[in-house]
């Protein structure tokens, strides 16, 4: 998950408390996304709160946005991924999504061939050869729209 909360942020997985099971994904997800079972099973199974730093620590967030924390921190931590994203190739962003949740529930050799067709696809566009002569992000390159 790519997040940036502010420090005073809290988490929770509270539907045990209504006497449900996490609906949503959230059983199905917050494991592989984390990879680490036996705290996914501690916060749904308590319904217990933990905040932004135990978040980190565990996996499930990307930073912990510093400053006051402020909206305006937090606007301004995304707003520079976002731009930093925005600047790569348009063809490598969506395949890099894709072969990242592609690849999460099977095996390395399964993702690697998939990997493989992608981007022998992918070669047939110009995004390589301008980000290679950009210098692999050292000058702005100019990428094709999809």
């Amino acid at each position: 998950m790519t997040a940036f909360p502010p420090p005073a942020t809290r988490f929770s997985v509270k539907e045990i408390d209504i006497g449900l099971a996490a609906d949503v994904g959230t059983l199905s997800r917050l494991g592989k996304a984390t990879g680490n079972l036996s705290w996914v099973k501690d916060v749904c199974l308590t319904a217990r709160e933990f905040g932004a730093e135990e978040a980190l620590a565990r996996g499930f967030i990307s930073d912990v946005v510093g400053g006051d924390g402020g909206k305006e921190s937090v606007v301004k931590k995304a707003v520079e991924w976002a731009e930093l994203v925005a600047g790569k190739s348009p063809v490598a962003v969506q395949g890099t999504k894709e072969l990242l949740n592609w690849s999460r529930d099977r095996s390395v050799e399964d993702g690697l061939r998939y990997t493989a067709v992608w981007n022998g696809a992918m070669l047939q566009t110009g995004d390589m050869v301008a980000a290679m002569r950009a210098g692999g992000g050292r000058k702005k390159a100019r990428f094709e729209k999809l």
